[in-house]
């Protein structure tokens, strides 16, 4: 490895762990008063609190890494600048897009480590913490999973326990239904069959069901039963993606297939994962270029400033086109990839004269 190539590489990782670690720092603090408002009722102790932010914050900080990857490449600038090493490169014959060339490649290799290690493991640790957050809420007893046998509720109701099992899910009515009620010492008082129940209230309307109770069995046309769960309900459960890695996300869609569940936003999630490394590449690309077209600028709060408004610009552009893609007005390979592909026009754009800056 050139000693150059070494240098820039040196130094750009610097900046981007400096910017890593003060993002990260600011995350936690502000999970923590989170946290401190969350469990101003409970008995728990400081550490705890703690504790459960420092799970929480890395998904956070994965979420906010295109915008660490700008802010890292324009603080490397600043400092190549500041110590007038860009003019040493120049007098060297290194031209400004060989710089930008090795930016480009140490950005890519970065962003794939991000996730293949970085997103599985904050993904482990968003899992446990919402496991432990879930045991303080009053939702905890209210248990829902999507296996490759179906959908399981477990549900209590005025002392009772009930489990549900349903096949699939088509629109509003679970479909292929067993429901155990148990009581509050765990013996079996009712077990309820039927092929279709409404559930889009939480006053469910179980269509001819078969009930067995006390030995006897009865069918009748149609039946209420009260749940603490609706349809709306059963969807929001599982919306929570980054708490599961790709090989989770993965399985995931196959059971929601099975049970005949919209696999949009876990399609969206995998894209976004994959799309990761070229998107975090493509802000290392546009940081470069806001810094050499506004190097004759004095303040360097006012070059990250502008990179800033791009950052936000860019998120809110991306937000758009998933709301597209989830809401499948648009494919979601388009919902994903054509603010990545606008990024590579416009960064193809101005990198073209970017030796004559």
């Amino acid at each position: 490895m050139k000693v150059y190539t070494r240098f820039i590489i040196t130094n750009y990782l610097k900046s981007f762990i400096n910017v890593l670690l003060i993002v990260f720092c600011l995350v936690l603090i502000l999970n923590l008063l989170t946290e401190i408002d969350f469990f101003r009722d409970s008995n728990v102790s400081s550490y705890f609190t703690i504790y459960i932010s420092l799970l929480n914050s890395p998904s956070l900080v994965f979420e906010m890494l295109p915008f660490i990857f700008l802010v890292s490449t324009q603080v490397f600038f600043i400092n190549l600048f500041k110590n007038q090493q860009i003019q040493t490169f120049k007098y060297s014959g290194l031209r400004n897009s060989s710089i930008l060339n090795i930016l480009i490649t140490t950005s890519f290799l970065i962003g794939i480590l991000s996730i293949t290690l970085f997103y599985n493991l904050s993904s482990n640790l968003k899992n446990i913490y919402l496991e432990i957050k879930n045991s303080y809420t009053t939702d905890y007893k209210y248990l829902a999973v999507i296996t490759n046998n179906g959908l399981w509720i477990k549900d209590n109701v005025n002392d009772k326990t009930n489990i549900v099992n349903a096949s699939k899910i088509d629109d509003v009515f679970l479909l292929d239904t067993t429901i155990t009620e148990f009581d509050k010492n765990f013996n079996v008082t009712k077990h309820i069959q039927s092929k279709k129940i409404d559930i889009s209230s939480r006053n469910w309307l179980i269509q001819d069901p078969i009930i067995y109770k006390d030995n006897e069995k009865n069918v009748k046309e149609k039946i209420n039963f009260y749940s603490n769960f609706d349809y709306e309900r059963i969807q929001s459960l599982f919306s929570n993606l980054s708490s599961l890695s790709l090989n989770e996300l993965l399985d995931l869609k196959k059971n929601y297939k099975l049970l005949n569940l919209s696999t949009t936003e876990i399609n969206i999630q995998i894209q976004k994962i994959i799309s990761y490394p070229f998107y975090l590449t493509l802000m290392t690309i546009l940081s470069t270029i806001i810094m050499f077209n506004t190097k004759k600028f004095k303040s360097d709060t006012v070059k990250i400033s502008i990179g800033l408004f791009f950052s936000v610009l860019i998120y809110y552009v991306n937000n758009f086109f998933n709301v597209l893609g989830k809401s499948e007005k648009i494919p979601i390979i388009f919902s994903i990839w054509i603010p990545i592909i606008f990024l590579i026009i416009v960064n193809s754009i101005y990198t073209k004269r970017i030796n004559e800056k």
